[in-house]
C-alpha cells in the first residue's frame, strides 16, 4: 500500500496530449487503488464489509474498464 503524498487535484488539460496523458496516469492510479483495497478486502473477517468491499473492488475495475475503453476510442487501445 502507499501514502497518499500526492494531491489528487488536477487542472485541466489544455491540449488533447494532455487529456490523453492525464487519463492514462488516472487509469493506472486507479488501478493500483482497486489492488489495494483488494487487498484490504481479503483483510477484513466482517462478512457484510468483506462483500461491500469486493463489490467496491468491482465498481472501480468497471470504472477502470470504462477509461480503458474512452483511451482506446481516442486511439490509445
Amino acid at each position: 500500500m502507499h501514502s497518499h503524498d500526492h494531491p489528487h487535484t488536477h487542472a485541466p488539460a489544455d491540449s488533447p496530449e494532455e487529456t490523453l496523458a492525464l487519463l492514462r496516469y488516472l487509469l493506472q492510479h486507479n488501478r493500483h487503488h482497486a489492488e489495494e483495497l483488494h487487498e484490504l478486502a481479503h483483510n477484513v473477517d466482517d462478512g457484510a464489509a468483506h462483500t461491500l468491499l469486493h463489490e467496491a473492488v468491482d465498481a472501480l475495475q468497471e470504472s477502470n474498464d470504462k477509461l480503458a475503453a474512452a483511451l482506446a476510442a481516442l486511439g490509445e487501445g
